[in-house]
């Protein structure tokens, strides 16, 4: 499982990549490119198929591709 967060602090902003099993990858990013990684390992939104904050956290989860109201 692989989890992804931003870090903020008062003069950076960073990305942070926790693997089980490994130390903490942290680098620092803009938001473009913390969304960017975000996209390509699939934590940007709902996924079929992907367990991820918006599968395990989503407050109002899809119905049929749109959010419920």
């Amino acid at each position: 499982m692989i989890v992804i967060r931003r870090l903020v602090d008062r003069h950076r902003a960073y990305t942070a990549i926790f693997l089980q099993g490994e130390a903490p990858r942290i680098f620092p990013t803009s938001e473009h490119e913390h969304g960017r990684i975000l996209q390509i390992y699939k934590q940007d939104r709902r996924h079929e198929g992907i367990c991820n904050d918006f599968t395990d956290y989503d407050p109002a989860p899809s119905v049929g591709g749109l959010a419920a109201k």
